[in-house]
């Protein structure tokens, strides 16, 4: 109820209570006249990310204020939707005021993704959550059914115990392309939006200057990219080097974002909560605005651009034995794709690429000799046709020249390690430690159940792992033995501490080639500004407020891997659904107690098998061995096995997709599912009968 400042909630002993009239107390909900301290629900961001707030348990027939929350740094994280506050309220004109938190009143309630169906419900978009929710009357933004949105739970139901929840936020049409990207993006909470005071710096940036720097326009630099790439952030250049016989001198050129992002300002603060770029099928979501990722920072062909370049000296077994960091100008001669540069390698015609080849394969003999793990991971597309209205999943091959700039960028990236260790300038490097003894454990189970022979009674290298996947090479369970062993190996993270990467094989190393989409990267030219005195931009850091900054840009790699996955298991579900029904191979990629996990042969999709939906028996599971076996009829199904399936759900918006494993088929797994019920009934029908001839005999002795 709203009361005059400075008015007490309880009239004071001894004080008489003054009478209710229009003088003493305004009218109860009037929108223009609220109390200077009120608790207020957070309901949603304006366009500039503020927060907006209206009071508790104001009713819906009339129009609520609106209300700012100003934004205040001293209270560490802003508002979520849904959440109580306790504000002081000013007011600035009509029914609009300004509101500054003065605590915190209750956390917010959980938020969501759904499709709203028929009936004011909601079906959850996240395939972890199996239950769905109730639109609470008047919380459904007028939201038709098929739309996905952004729900927050609001209790439940008293009537039905049935759980509710308030639409926040309209996202579009469910199966439009956009919706599963978009749904990754807000179940992932991947920032999206920048701020005003970083679009205005990004939008004021200009051409650099020649003053400091090297001028390399006239080295014939270029970039080799994929074909849908619209930022280049490295140019590459080879040539024999005179003073090292059979040698290559080579120059790695990378996009100088430090001179554009300075330590603490408006696209530091944004790029640093971001930690990098995200990489959707149908969009990115940049690092930093598109005036930099793809104007100043992108190294165009023909265009002037601010580098940081590194000059490599390696002899002709690719040893690196030098190395120089400078700033320069550079002017890219081509925009090339990987393709194109295949098809070079392919055909001989070589031209100016015949020294990038050259180098390369130097650097391949080198890496030969360390022998890094050698995974190969298929890397799924979604290729679109030209309305954008349907697409199919490509595994995307790996060429020659995809190697060659990985080679290249590796060796940039070991010379910036090394030439911070040597000068112990405090930096982050990208550490991946050796597996952990836990997995090991269980890969060596998994492997020998799968007549893979491991090394006893010593260190496992990656050259171990090799001749595992050589041995596999162009058999039916090779990815599925190189998806076994990435999941044995720790997880790659950024740290202060230079303590070498285990797939590698390096002692040194750091990210170094790509500021544009990594901050991690930003942070390592900065160190190598300031160490090597190279002018404006550099920072020193200590290792101590490096290592939470680490730990931060480290999560969100992962936030970002994970929003990426999920929007490429959103659209191949997607382009499945008209596949329900057929008959589908694929292989058992994972054995719980919940299931089968079945990765499908021909788009790479996943989807779970239910207990449920096996041919009908009790399953023991062997964890070691991968593996599940009918106690009855014997069936087993083992990780790696062949079998067909059938779609039975498919839900796109949510990446779930539900299979049945077709039981009469000889190419699924071990023993016949039809067959093996029937075994069953036989023996049970024969049992039957012996128990009632004994039963008949005890009546006849009788």
């Amino acid at each position: 109820m709203a009361r005059r400042k400075g008015s007490p909630d309880k009239p004071r002993k001894g004080r008489r209570k003054e009478p209710h009239t229009s003088k003493s107390k305004p009218p109860k909900f009037r929108a223009d006249h609220l109390p200077d301290v009120t608790v207020l629900q957070i309901t949603g961001m304006d366009q500039d990310g503020d927060a907006l707030g209206r009071p508790v348990n104001w009713p819906e027939d009339i129009e609520a204020p609106l209300i700012f929350i100003a934004p205040d740094r001293r209270a560490g994280r802003a508002p979520g939707i849904g959440e109580r506050v306790l504000a002081h309220i000013q007011h600035i004109s009509g029914t609009e005021y300004e509101a500054r938190i003065i605590r915190r009143i209750s956390p917010a309630p959980r938020t969501f993704l759904a499709v709203v169906e028929t009936g004011h419900r909601l079906a959850p978009a996240d395939k972890r959550m199996k239950s769905g929710y109730i639109v609470a009357p008047g919380e459904d933004m007028d939201a038709p059914p098929g739309e996905l949105v952004l729900a927050a739970e609001a209790g439940r139901d008293r009537r039905h115990g049935t759980r509710t929840a308030r639409v926040v936020e309209r996202l579009g049409t469910h199966g439009d392309a956009e919706t599963f990207s978009l749904a990754s993006i807000h179940a992932n909470d991947i920032p999206f939006s920048f701020s005003d005071a970083a679009l205005a710096q990004a939008a004021a940036a200009g051409p650099p200057t020649l003053d400091g720097r090297t001028d390399l326009r006239d080295l014939p630099l270029v970039t080799i990219d994929g074909e849908d790439a619209r930022d280049f952030d490295d140019a590459v250049f080879a040539e024999p080097d005179p003073k090292n016989p059979s040698g290559w001198h080579l120059v790695v050129a990378i996009a100088d974002v430090a001179w554009y992002v300075r330590p603490g300002d408006a696209l530091d603060l944004d790029a640093r909560d971001r930690g990098n770029s995200v990489y959707l099928p149908d969009r990115v979501v940049p690092m930093l605005p598109e005036e930099l990722s793809n104007g100043w920072c992108s190294l165009r062909p023909n265009e002037d651009r601010a580098c940081l370049a590194v000059h490599l000296h390696i002899d002709a077994e690719g040893k690196l034995l030098s190395h120089r960091f400078e700033r320069a100008m550079m002017r890219s001669a081509a925009r090339l794709t990987y393709k194109q540069v295949h098809a070079a390698f392919e055909s001989g015609d070589l031209g100016d690429l015949a020294n990038l080849k050259g180098a390369f394969e130097a650097l391949d003999r080198e890496r030969a000799k360390r022998e890094p793990l050698d995974l190969t991971v298929p890397e799924k597309k979604v290729i679109f046709e030209k309305d954008r209205t349907s697409w199919r999943i490509e595994v995307q091959p790996v060429y020659e020249s995809h190697r060659l700039i990985e080679e290249f960028m590796i060796a940039a990236n070991v010379a910036a390690a090394e030439t911070l260790n040597k000068r112990r300038q405090p930096a982050v490097y990208r550490v991946h430690d050796d597996p952990p003894p836990e997995k090991l454990s269980a890969l060596i189970e998994t492997l020998q159940s799968m007549g893979y022979p491991t090394p006893k009674g010593q260190v496992l290298l990656p050259r171990h792992f090799n001749q595992l996947l050589r041995r596999a090479k162009g058999e039916q369970e090779e990815t599925l033995l190189n998806d076994l062993i990435l999941r044995s190996q720790a997880q790659a993270v950024y740290s202060p501490e230079d303590s070498g990467h285990f797939g590698l094989r390096l002692r040194h190393y750091t990210h170094f080639t790509s500021p544009i989409r990594r901050y991690s990267d930003l942070i390592v030219h900065r160190a190598l500004i300031e160490t090597l005195t190279l002018g404006e931009g550099g920072a020193h850091e200590s290792p101590e407020t490096l290592a939470p900054i680490a730990e931060h840009i480290s999560m969100t790699e992962r936030r970002a891997a994970t929003a990426e996955r999920d929007a490429i298991d959103r659209f191949t579900v997607a382009a499945l659904v008209s596949e329900r029904g057929n008959v589908l191979a694929g292989r058992i990629s994972g054995v719980t107690r919940a299931g089968l996990f079945v990765t499908l042969d021909r788009t790479g999709g996943d989807g779970l098998v239910p207990i449920r939906l096996l041919p009908r028996d009790s399953y023991a599971l062997d964890e070691g061995a991968k593996k599940l076996t009918g106690r009855r009829s014997k069936l087993t199904f083992q990780f790696g096995d062949q079998v067909e399936v059938r779609i039975r759900e498919a839900e796109a918006i949510a990446g779930r997709l539900l299979l049945e494993i077709v039981a009469n088929t000889p190419t699924g797994a071990k023993g016949n599912g039809k067959r093996a019920k029937k075994t069953g009934k036989k023996k049970s029908s024969r049992k039957a009968k012996e128990k009632a001839a004994r039963k008949a005999e005890k009546r006849k002795r009788r």
